[in-house]
């Protein structure tokens, strides 16, 4: 009879101590197993979440940097000339600066009849602010009678002074948008913002902000205004333009470049004086013009004929 015992012989202690190093054997290459492919799987999370922040990263710097393109119609001199006859502020019409192209500086007037007054303004620039609601209303009354023109160039020195919102540059694209699509409306335009003028350092206005403003200074083409303050059109522009202001020499001055903002010059002339007397900017433009003048009526003293 069988009594249900195996007849397998009883493994001896050195065959159960094999068995047991052969079992940790294996339990240890299936950890490694284990362990090579949880490496391989977050080296690939890894590689994919990398790649995912590049392309987000590349997006962003696409999305930000723009291509060069045309600058805004009516300032292919990197600013808007604007005269007046019978009350009436008319701008010079000017073809787009074409993407690299070279400013093409304004010809003056030079006979000694007008004040060619040019300013160099960032919209960010308390100075600046100061300046132009001192002297908007006497500028509008000499633009509009004839007795001068006036070329404003928007630059954006102050950019990185409005904490992170880029003011100085939207603003000078915002006027850069109304001058290319709403020429008649610049002059209004340029003097709201500086009514409506943030505080250096603030996060300055928004685009709604902007664009209200657009609307009240009487714009044609709102919509479209609108859209080039929401794209930045013209941001590349506004860059390149301050660039050459603060590394070329001014057209019709003596000056190498500009050094700060606002720079007035009248008929060539540098306007250093007060920011908040209106008198002494009105007698500085007499001053100037009558200087001019007397320049293009003199006559050269006629040269001896020597003796035979």
């Amino acid at each position: 009879m069988s009594n249900g015992g195996s007849n397998q012989p009883r493994p001896t202690r050195n065959e159960q101590r094999e068995a047991a190093r052969e079992k940790a054997r294996e339990l240890r290459e299936e950890q490694k197993k284990r362990e090579r492919r949880n490496k391989v799987l977050i080296q690939g999370g890894v590689i994919v979440a990398v790649l995912a922040v590049a392309a987000l990263i590349g997006g962003l710097i696409f999305n930000s940097v723009k291509p060069a393109g045309p600058g805004p119609a009516n300032m292919a001199s990197d600013g808007i000339l604007l005269t007046g006859v019978d009350g009436v502020i008319t701008p010079t019409e000017t073809p787009a600066l074409a993407a690299g192209a070279t400013p093409k500086p304004t010809v003056p007037d030079d006979s000694g009849t007008v004040a060619n007054i040019v300013t160099y303004i960032d919209y960010l620039c308390p100075f600046c602010g100061q300046f132009d609601v001192t002297n908007a209303d006497s500028i509008r009354t000499m633009v509009e009678s004839g007795a001068a023109t006036l070329e404003v160039h928007p630059i954006a020195l102050l950019t990185n002074k409005s904490a992170g919102t880029q003011y100085s540059l939207r603003a000078a694209n915002a006027a850069a948008c109304v001058a290319d699509t709403s020429p008649e409306s610049f002059f209004d335009f340029n003097a709201l913002l500086f009514e409506n003028q943030p505080e250096e350092t603030s996060v300055g206005l928004n685009n709604a902000e902007l664009k209200s403003l657009a609307k009240e200074a009487g714009v044609s083409s709102l919509s479209t205004i609108e859209k080039c303050i929401d794209d930045t059109q013209f941001k590349k522009w506004v860059q390149d333009a301050t660039t050459r202001a603060l590394t070329e020499p001014v057209p019709n001055s003596e000056l190498e470049s500009i050094t700060g903002t606002p720079t007035v010059l009248v008929n060539g002339k540098q306007y250093e004086g007060s920011l908040k007397d209106p008198a002494e900017f009105q007698s500085f433009v007499l001053q100037a013009t009558g200087e001019t003048f007397s320049e293009s009526t003199s006559t050269p003293s006629p040269t001896p004929t020597p003796a035979p």
